[in-house]
């Protein structure tokens, strides 16, 4: 627990007490199969909220024991009302559904004349009103959680049922399409007092297993905490908001959502590819507490009824938006959006075995086969309070969905929680006024403090005069002495010099008399010696010299021959280098022979796969090449275990891969292209993509594409960085290589259909990278494909078009975001009247992103004037009417109201949208 001013460490006081805690159950109804079997149990306490009988969590329990009571997970469903394309497409079929809300039942047709029945506790129809769903799905538990309970509200269902419409609506143009969320806060501030509550919120996402922080992009690796004593689960490094009004949580979800993952599907156009989580942490304090603890006489003292804490209650509100369920031949889910489904479905597949586990009453709970499953274990079999809402559709082609939808919550109204209140005494107020205190007594004392250094101050001055005036009187008579001293000395020195002066008289006439006397016979003498002492001199220097000379000759011919000797041992040295390297080249030239022959064969073997996919019409192929790792992995999935590995991989494991990117510097022609074939197919497979760029595969690839004049190995190359460019990382290492312009100069020279589809779909990848939108359009990745619409070929028009569609989609979410102001660097580059012209092509791929890039050039408004006058809105227009899919349809009306430039020329025009 966390405490103001350090009064507490590590949960414990400073005085060896604890924090005492307080937990009480809170009343529910115990598990009950249907309405029929219903108990009529009373309360006991008269403090407790009690729900509508219409509610999922409502009824009158008696509280048992400190324990906690069961209390089951209550269950609704919702049906979706058809979609556009569900009322062409079944037109001619009944519903798969059919409800019975005044009973709470729902049938589920098995076929015309047969069909299974399944009782709920509410069951919403189409027609249901978010105001109804709210009520009898999540305002008991929101009430719950004002009364000190954790409580969860949940939303299950496959993908496009409406679980994040239900949910997360924020309702801004109309209210009452508030989802549960919002009424959730909007309840919970009307019940707080701001002045002695706290609500405060996180908002988190799951995705491909790890949690991220929708509040703070950059805080996307979260780890989830467990007490060990406890069991509760906790997210200490996700960033914690106080709510004060409405206002700001809105604000707050739109920026979540803003920073929540979504892809375009077949089922779904903004199809969720995370599980998001709110979670709304309640404290109220219990009025009262302190004078119910008061003596029985009333003499209470002062100090005794200060420290008398009081009560906290906290509650927990978690809502967790699911991810919908889909299959993959239904949704159309491919490359890194294919991963994204297949995470999803496998921690949604955790929870369903947990919910069996528990309706089971299993032994073993398997929570930690995902961190989805361990942030709802308090959720299903702890003590929060659930509701679960499962969302359905009527469409026929998706019963089998539905089904599973059905089961599931089936599944989860067998599942009880142990229900539990939880309060702990409010330290931090008494540590407050314990505070005030501490601080009137230290103010006090610096009162006295102040006083005894005032008067310690005034003894110092007066001790400070006395000194310095014995100081002044000591340095005058010490500057008199000094002086007497001083002339004194110069008296003497006057006394030294002047005899100094006689003596120096007397000497000068001795040295006089003595230098006549000795002047004559010593002359001729002195110069002798003189002569005599030079040439003793001039021999000594000339021995030194010569023996100096000898020594450097005898330590020159010491150094030839060790130098002679090194030399003789060098020779032998690299005589046996040479041997070796001769040796060695001749073992790479056998390993060089080997490598050929395996490349030849498996090219071989690749054209003979490519012509075979041809003639059975499989055509789809992302990268142009054939995929010989895909066959190579369906040969393996339908063979026996023991069966022979693909050619690829066999070579991939014999050979390896840095001597195959080594070939890719062949001199040899048909080398190259062999080996660039083998890098494509393994770059095809995401398991093998780190391993080739650490290799140092991309830049070798790149290199290929600069200096390469043959049109496959360009073709080859370019497919193999479209693979790579599926993922981000390599996005950011192909643009700093300068990527974008090479596949910008052989999008300007190359003819061949093909291979403008393999460089068209990796600058297609990387305009889906927000943060490389400027310098992508500053070295020419938009002109190059507005240039590539030179071929008029569908495959490559519509990877241009998914090119379009990502870069819009970019820059629409930086624009909401705030980050990106200004006009679209499509409309500068020229591309609106291509996309104007393409709106209503006849394929349906390309007419489908071209739409979806009008939205979203529309969503901001710098752009209107210009889509005006480009022709632009007649074709928002046209889609919002008559759009073939009913996701787009909308996101084109919505566009055209929000707008009030489209607005103003729609009335002008005098058209109704």
């Amino acid at each position: 627990m966390a405490t103001p001013n350090g009064i507490y460490r590590n949960g414990v006081p400073k005085g060896g007490s604890t924090s005492i805690k307080v937990e009480r159950p809170f009343a529910l109804n115990s598990n009950v199969k249907s309405s029929n079997n219903k108990s009529k149990l009373t309360t006991s306490t008269s403090n407790l909220r009690r729900s509508s009988p219409g509610s999922l969590c409502g009824g009158n329990t008696t509280i048992k024991d400190d324990s906690g009571v069961p209390g089951r997970v209550r269950v609704a469903v919702r049906l979706r009302p058809r979609n556009g394309e569900e009322m062409v497409a079944d037109a001619d079929f009944a519903d798969c559904v059919e409800l019975q809300p005044e009973l709470k039942r729902l049938k589920l047709r098995k076929n015309n004349w047969d069909s299974d029945t399944f009782e709920f506790d509410e069951v919403l129809t189409e027609f249901a009103s978010q105001k109804r769903v709210y009520e009898v799905v999540a305002k008991p538990v929101v009430e719950s959680v004002l009364e000190g309970y954790n409580g969860t509200v949940m939303a299950y269902g496959q993908t496009g049922t409406g679980k994040t419409f239900t949910l997360g609506r924020l309702g801004e143009e109309d209210t009452a399409a508030r989802g549960i969320m919002v009424r959730a806060m909007e309840d919970i501030l009307a019940d707080v007092s701001p002045e002695v509550d706290s609500v405060s919120v996180s908002y988190l996402q799951l995705y491909m297993e790890t949690i991220q922080d929708l509040l703070d992009p950059s805080n996307d690796n979260i780890s989830i905490v467990e007490d060990p004593r406890t069991g509760d689960v906790s997210l200490p490094g996700a960033t914690l908001v106080d709510i004060r009004d409405q206002h700001s949580f809105i604000e707050l979800l739109s920026l979540g959502e803003a920073h929540r993952f979504a892809a375009n599907t077949k089922m779904n156009t903004e199809s969720s590819r995370s599980h998001a989580i709110l979670m709304v942490n309640v404290r109220r304090s219990v009025k009262g507490r302190e004078a119910a603890i008061s003596s029985e006489n009333g003499n209470t003292s002062h100090l005794v009824k200060n420290s008398k804490p009081g009560v906290v209650r906290k509650g927990k509100l978690v809502v967790v938006d699911l991810a919908g369920s889909e299959r993959i031949d239904k949704s159309g889910s491919e490359g890194h959006t294919l991963e994204e489904a297949k995470s999803i479905n496998l921690s949604l597949s955790a929870l369903g075995k947990c919910i069996n586990a528990l309706a089971e009453n299993s032994p073993h709970v398997p929570v930690r086969d995902s961190k989805l499953t361990r942030l709802l274990r308090d959720s299903f079999g702890g003590t929060a309070r659930t509701s679960l809402i499962v969302t359905i559709g009527p469409s026929p082609r998706h019963r089998g969905e539905t089904s599973s939808t059905i089961m599931f919550g089936q599944r989860a109204m067998k599942v009880e929680n142990m229900v539990k209140i939880k309060e702990e005494f409010d330290y931090k107020s008494l540590s407050r006024r314990l505070d005030i205190q501490l601080d009137r007594l230290i103010a006090e004392h610096e009162r006295q403090q102040k006083v005894f250094r005032d008067e310690l101050e005034k003894i110092a001055a007066e001790a400070e005069d006395r000194v310095s005036v014995a100081e002044r009187k000591y340095s005058e008579a010490l500057e008199n002495e000094r002086l007497q001293h001083q002339k004194d000395y110069k008296e003497s020195i006057k006394k030294l010099e002047e005899q100094w002066a006689l003596n120096q008289q007397k000497r000068d006439k001795e040295n006089k008399d003595l230098e006549a006397s000795r002047e004559g016979p010593s002359a001729a003498a002195s110069e002798e010696i003189a002569e005599l002492k030079q040439l003793l001199q001039n021999e000594i220097n000339s021995r030194k010299a010569a023996e100096q000379e000898t020594n450097t000759v005898k330590a020159q011919l010491a150094q030839w021959k060790r130098s002679e000797a090194a030399g003789n041992t060098e020779i032998l040295k690299l005589r046996k280098m040479l041997e070796e390297e001769a040796h060695q080249k001749e073992k790479l030239e056998e390993e060089i022979t080997i490598l050929r022959s395996q490349l030849l064969q498996l090219s071989y073997e690749a054209d003979e796969t490519r012509r075979s996919l041809d003639k059975g019409g499989s055509g789809n192929g992302f990268t142009g090449l054939d995929s010989l790792v895909s066959q190579v992995r369906q040969s393996q999935l339908n063979g026996s275990g023991n069966g022979q590995k693909g050619s690829i991989a066999k070579l991939f494991e014999q050979v390896g891969l840095q001597k195959i990117l080594t070939l890719l510097e062949s001199e040899d022609a048909d080398v190259r292209i062999h080996a660039v074939k083998v890098v494509a197919n393994l770059a095809a497979e995401e398991a093998n993509q780190e391993k080739i760029v650490e290799a140092g595969g991309l830049t070798s690839l790149l290199m290929l594409l600069r200096s390469s004049e043959d049109e496959m190995i360009r073709r080859v190359a370019a497919g193999a960085i479209a693979n790579l460019a599926m993922n981000e990382t390599n996005q950011e290492l192909i643009m700093s290589q300068g990527g974008i312009s090479l596949l910008s100069i052989t999008a300007s020279d190359a003819d061949d259909p093909q291979t403008l589809r393999m460089v068209a779909g990796a600058i297609a990848n990387l305009c889906g990278n927000d943060k490389l939108q400027t310098k992508l359009r500053a070295e020419g990745g938009i002109k190059a494909l507005l240039g590539m619409v030179r071929c008029a070929h569908p495959d490559v028009l519509a990877q241009v078009a998914r090119g379009i569609a990502n870069f819009a989609k970019c820059e629409s979410r930086a624009a909401t975001q705030g980050s990106k102001s200004g006009k679209s660097l499509l409309i500068d580059d020229g591309a609106l009247p291509w996309i104007v012209q393409n709106a209503n092509n006849e394929a349906s791929p390309i007419r489908r992103h071209i739409e979806l890039a009008l939205c979203h050039l529309a969503q901001h408004e710098v752009n209107a004037k210009d889509m005006i006058s480009g022709g632009a809105l007649w074709e928002l227009v046209r889609i919002s009417r008559d759009c073939s899919r009913a996701d787009i349809r909308t996101l084109a009306h919505r566009t055209l109201t929000s707008s009030p430039i489209f607005q103003a020329e729609l009335r002008r025009l005098r058209i109704d949208c």
